[in-house]
C-alpha cells in the first residue's frame, strides 16, 4: 500500500479492505534520557546525563514515520557525538560550569538534522554530570584538607592575639 492520510484524533471510518491502519504516532511531547561517557582535558572519566525533549511535526508525520526507524537511536547517536566532541576540550571543574553550553551545542546539532526526519527537538538539557567515583573522593578530601589548612591558620591567629592581649595585660 501507500500512504494516503493522516487522521487527527476523533471519529474516524477506514473502509477496509481498501483501507487499514499502518501504524500510530503520538504526537505528544516525548523525552529521551542519554548517559555518555567521555573523558575532559585533565584526563578524568565523567558520566554525561542528557535529557532531550522531542515531538513529531505534525505537517512531517510522514517523513517521522517512514525515514526513520528507530529515531531514538538515531537521536542517542547524535548526542553520544556533541557529548564527546564537546566535554573533551574542557576541564572537569569547567565542564561542571558550562554544562548549559553543552546542553546548547546538543540542541543546535539535533534541531537541524532531526526536522528533516520530521521531529522538533524542544530542548536538551544537561542533567547529572559525574566523574568516577575515586575522582569524587579526592575531590572531597582535597576540599577537607583545604578546609582543615584554613581552620588551623585561624586557630594560630586567635592563639596568636591570645597572646599579645595577655603581654598587654
Amino acid at each position: 500500500g501507500q500512504f494516503k492520510r493522516l487522521l487527527h484524533p476523533g471519529l474516524h471510518f477506514i473502509k477496509w479492505p481498501l483501507e487499514g491502519v499502518i501504524g500510530r504516532m503520538s504526537l505528544r511531547i516525548m523525552q529521551l534520557d542519554v548517559t555518555c561517557e567521555t573523558k575532559t582535558k585533565d584526563n578524568v572519566f565523567v558520566q554525561v546525563g542528557v535529557a532531550v525533549q522531542y515531538r513529531v511535526i505534525t505537517d512531517a508525520a510522514y517523513d517521522a514515520f517512514y525515514r526513520l526507524t528507530d529515531p531514538r537511536n538515531q537521536i542517542q547517536s547524535y548526542v553520544f557525538d556533541v557529548v564527546r566532541s564537546t566535554v573533551p576540550k574542557m576541564e572537569l571543574d569547567e565542564a561542571f560550569v558550562s554544562k548549559d553550553e553543552v546542553a546548547t551545542e546538543v540542541l543546535n546539532q539535533l534541531r537541524d538534522v532531526m526536522r528533516d526526519y520530521g521531529y522538533e527537538i524542544r530542548n536538551t538539557l544537561v542533567t547529572d554530570l559525574s566523574p568516577d567515583n575515586r575522582v569524587k573522593a579526592s575531590m572531597n578530601e582535597i576540599n577537607a584538607s583545604r578546609r582543615l589548612k584554613e581552620a588551623a591558620s585561624h586557630k594560630a591567629e586567635a592563639d596568636k592575639v591570645k597572646q599579645v592581649k595577655a603581654a598587654e595585660a
